[in-house]
């Protein structure tokens, strides 16, 4: 009876050491020719950068749940990959704007700021303002009704006297005038007219940043409060000079002739007869990107679960048909999460499972906040209850500036100082094999930076769950669209790939889950 009772106790400790120490074999189908290939694809003009809301996010999501269906893993949400992640998207849209007998183009011929609710804007005339200036000294809307009319203002300068003195001020220096640009505007308003119009020699270049962020506004969780109360505030169109000019033509004047012969508001505000049309306003939008889920089953400890998680998201196309490939920045962790998923569940595969449960996601809209994982954890698929641990991999195909010129053989590793003293034990043993230097510099108390709550892990730490951020560094090409595949350093990308491998293997496989013996800190994170 001892006998047999000994051979009992012996079979688990075995079968645990048999899985154990066969990581490398599964660990080496992670390959440079496969990761490239998958980044190649996701980093392509085709998917678009891989924008919230927009096409090739949709491509991107497909994409991953493709993968995951051809290695056999399970689509666990209600007999789906996709997790649809409630989002709204507050954006001021404009659907015509004619002027000047021209169709034109929000985000490269004008842009707006605005907060009224979808309108239709009409006139056939204009009234020029000149500076729009309001002073005791130079009023140039004294007893003028400008109420229901479209106006036009040119919003920088201000009129001065024959020695070159400001009106206003007395001063050959810029006034407060010509440094509070936005104070015009904001008295503007007050006198109710239906459009502002307003020109400057810094449109141009507003314009150029507006079409680079400003137009896909702003996303957020959808928690059905929003405020969908009519808004009135007054648009403000701000138009290029050379439109400016176009009008002003009209009456005889330009914007440079304005404003070098100016000296006396004028009595009755000149009448400029063109017609303008629009139709524009914020509209909320519904969006349902998804959270990519795989689900791998474990053995003897499958009620326990491992998310192995990378955000898919990253800043899309903009009007003007540029778009941010994003091949760092998630390109890269996002390969690493579909490559990791194959690589256990080729294990699965040959009897070498992992004894917990892991949960491969890709997730939406990092970008936005870190939305994806939030509305994860607020909507678990398996009971936060149940996640042992959280490993993130946000960026690691870069070399940063800090090792540019030093020894490439690294990874940051961050988090192993928060919640559980298991963690950094855990990652320098399954970096025997790999042997890279472990970089935990952003894990210091005063790292200005504050990576650890910037990225989708945080939202899993926030909740009890230890947690660890893998990543290379940042890079002069961050958010821009030179993040590009030919920039990536695929055999370090690999080797971190099987270091993220060796750890979660250690985690699926040890006779413990890790421990939650440390605080997680009392700051608080934000999205990037």
């Amino acid at each position: 009876m001892r006998k047999i009772l000994s051979i009992f106790f012996i079979l688990p400790l075995a079968y645990s050491c048999s899985v154990a120490q066969s990581p490398s074999k599964y660990a080496n189908t992670i390959t440079e020719e496969s990761s490239k290939n998958h980044l190649t694809i996701l980093a392509s003009k085709e998917f678009a950068g891989r924008g919230t809301g927009q096409e090739g996010g949709q491509k991107t999501v497909k994409y991953v749940a493709d993968q995951f269906q051809s290695y056999g893993l399970k689509p666990i949400v209600n007999g789906s990959y996709y997790q649809p992640v409630s989002l709204l998207q507050v954006a001021y849209k404009v659907q015509n704007f004619t002027l000047a007998g021209q169709n034109l183009v929000y985000g490269q011929d004008f842009y707006v700021q605005g907060d009224n609710t979808d309108a239709t804007f009409s006139s056939d005339e204009i009234i020029f303002l000149g500076y729009g200036i309001q002073d005791e000294k130079y009023n140039e809307l004294k007893n003028i009704d400008i109420t229901g009319k479209v106006v036009l203002i040119i919003n920088e300068g201000e009129p001065v006297d024959a020695d070159g003195k400001s009106i206003i001020s007395g001063s050959t220096s810029k006034s407060m005038w010509s440094t509070s640009r936005f104070k015009r505007i904001q008295e503007l308003t007050k006198l109710n007219p239906k459009l502002i119009l307003a020109t400057s020699s810094q449109n141009e270049e507003m314009i150029k940043r507006m079409n680079n962020r400003g137009m896909m506004g702003r996303v957020g969780l959808d928690k059905g409060n929003v405020n969908q109360a009519t808004r009135t505030s007054v648009p403000v169109v701000h138009i290029k000079t050379s439109l400016a000019d176009q009008l002003l033509s009209k009456i005889g004047t330009s914007v440079n002739n304005f404003t070098s012969k100016t000296t006396s508001a004028a009595a009755q505000p000149p009448v400029i007869k063109s017609p303008v049309q629009a139709s524009m306003g914020v509209k909320n939008d519904k969006l349902n990107d998804p959270n990519v889920i795989g689900y791998l089953e474990g053995t003897d400890l499958k009620d326990e679960v491992i998310v192995v998680s990378g955000h898919w998201d990253h800043d899309g196309i903009l009007p003007d048909g540029t778009y941010f490939p994003g091949a760092d920045d998630n390109g890269s962790g996002t390969v690493a999460v579909v490559e990791l998923a194959k690589a256990f569940a080729q294990a699965k595969k040959e009897g070498k499972g992992p004894r917990r449960s892991i949960l491969f996601i890709a997730l939406a809209a990092e970008e936005k906040g870190l939305l994806g994982s939030q509305f994860y954890v607020e909507n678990p698929i398996i009971p936060l209850t149940q996640t042992v641990a959280c490993l993130n991999i946000d960026m690691i195909g870069r070399i940063d500036d800090k090792h540019l010129n030093g020894d490439h053989n690294y990874i940051h590793v961050i988090g192993v100082n928060k919640l559980s003293s298991d963690l950094k034990p855990i990652v320098e043993k399954a970096n025997a094999e790999t042997k890279m230097k472990l970089d935990y510099d952003y894990d210091h108390p005063e790292e200005p930076m504050r990576l650890y709550y910037r990225s989708d892990h945080y939202n899993f730490a926030k909740n009890g769950i230890p947690s660890l951020f893998f990543f290379s560094g940042l890079h002069p090409h961050y958010h821009t669209p030179e993040d590009t595949v030919d920039k990536i350093d695929f055999p370090m990308m690999i080797k971190r790939e099987k270091l993220i491998f060796n750890t979660t293997w250690e985690i699926a496989n040890r006779d413990k889950k890790p421990v939650v013996d440390m605080p997680l800190a009392d700051a608080q994170g934000t999205g990037r």
